[in-house]
């Protein structure tokens, strides 16, 4: 019973894993119905129940919407999805699309000078220690990945709100390539070192606003450097 259970278990997360890999490919379209249960249980030789689990894991997922009675639609997934979602996306693509960085540097310009300024306020000598590393920094995509993802994660955790956190944490597993992908340019890394730099020198300052300035200026600028990168620039 134990093994069967398993065995549908697997089952289930295959045919969802095999449904996003077609909505990602564009076998289905946003909007577009999905076959009924049925015809999906004999597509892929299962019973209706493992069907029903699969597609329960995808709306949760925000890949679909399932609908009582009708076929399940499928959702524009950058617009109704959530964290997961962006899980699943990256784990059809050996490198991280160049689109979803973009987007995280958008993300970080509303949430990154919000959570330094309040780290900082609250905690102002323990993110100091957290800059103790940046004097051996090498000058490579990875040293860069580890010491920005450690800086950020450390800051938000000195934040008095917890969502910051959360948020970060859940992109624990894909940081880490974003960041190397961001830092594989010299010229990003020399901007970045610039930014630590200067920050760290405003919260020895106590210069509270400044660092929340400082912040949101860096994760523009970056922003702007990775649209430079992708048109063709470094």
């Amino acid at each position: 019973m134990r093994c069967d259970r398993k065995m549908k278990e697997r089952s289930s997360e295959i045919i969802g894993r095999k449904i996003i890999q077609s909505i990602l490919e564009g076998d289905f379209s946003i909007n577009e119905h999905l076959q009924p249960e049925r015809d999906l249980a004999t597509l892929f030789s299962v019973g209706r129940p493992t069907i029903r689990e699969a597609l329960q894991r995808l709306e949760r997922d925000g890949w679909i919407t399932i609908r009582k009675g009708m076929p399940a639609i499928v959702n524009d997934y950058w617009k109704q999805g959530n964290l997961m979602t962006i899980v699943d996306i990256l784990q059809y693509h050996e490198e991280i699309p160049d689109e979803l960085i973009k987007y995280m540097l958008e993300l970080r310009i509303s949430l990154s000078p919000t959570y330094v300024k309040d780290a900082i306020v609250h905690n102002r000598v323990k993110v100091i220690a957290l800059f103790v590393p940046l004097d051996e920094l090498s000058d490579d995509a990875g040293s860069y990945a580890d010491f920005d993802w450690n800086l950020q994660l450390g800051i938000a955790k000195l934040s008095p709100n917890p969502i910051f956190l959360l948020i970060l944490n859940s992109f624990k597993d894909i940081y880490q390539k974003m960041a190397e992908k961001y830092f594989g340019s010299q010229n990003h890394r020399k901007q970045s070192y610039q930014y630590y730099t200067e920050l760290l020198n405003a919260i020895l300052k106590g210069e509270v606003e400044e660092t929340e300035a400082l912040t949101r200026k860096m994760m523009e600028t970056s922003l702007i450097l990775w649209s430079e990168k992708v048109k063709g620039g470094d």
